[in-house]
């Protein structure tokens, strides 16, 4: 009998290990971001840089849906602090080498898991998305913690939550586009 109580203990182990594996994958918690590609300087910045930016205070009140389209049984405001994803690149000076290459121009924000999400360089500057996408510290009165890191990116202008957010943002990269 404790032969099988002992296999069923190390199934158990097992099944347990295996569901924390692959219930949420997870990054690196990111301290800091950098800034790159088509800027005058490589910056990084650290939370205490990003609260020196202008800070932006923004709620979201759109809810995930499942894939039957039915919504969660209540719904709550997320209230974020952060600062626009164009203050980010504003700082680190973003240069156009040639007439026009903003205007080709895309911005790639990578997590540290691997995660990818791009912007156009028009929708950051030129439409009332880019008033949505913060480059955020704080959720709901708190700093962010270790399952989104202590950096991450939301866009609370797209019409669906979700797939424009990068939890443990690492890098955002102007990337002129030929």
């Amino acid at each position: 009998m404790s032969s099988v109580r002992r296999l069923r203990a190390a199934l158990l182990l097992a099944c347990l290990a295996w569901a924390q594996a692959f219930a949420q994958p997870q990054g690196v918690v990111t301290t800091s971001l950098t800034v790159k590609g088509s800027v005058e300087r490589e910056i990084t910045l650290s939370v205490d840089d990003l609260k020196r930016l202008p800070v932006q205070r923004m709620d979201d009140v759109r809810s995930v849906r499942d894939a039957s389209g039915a919504a969660p049984p209540a719904e709550s405001a997320r209230h974020y602090v952060g600062c626009l994803l164009r203050d980010v690149l504003e700082h680190a000076k973003p240069v156009e080498k040639r007439r026009m290459d903003f205007r080709k121009s895309a911005v790639i924000a990578t997590a540290s898991d691997g995660y990818r999400v791009v912007f156009s360089w028009a929708e950051l500057y030129l439409s009332p998305i880019g008033d949505g996408v913060l480059v955020v510290y704080e959720r709901d009165g708190a700093p962010l913690d270790d399952r989104e890191g202590r950096i991450a990116l939301v866009s609370l202008k797209d019409t669906r939550p979700g797939p424009r957010h990068v939890k443990w943002l690492q890098s955002v990269e102007l990337r002129v586009l030929e």
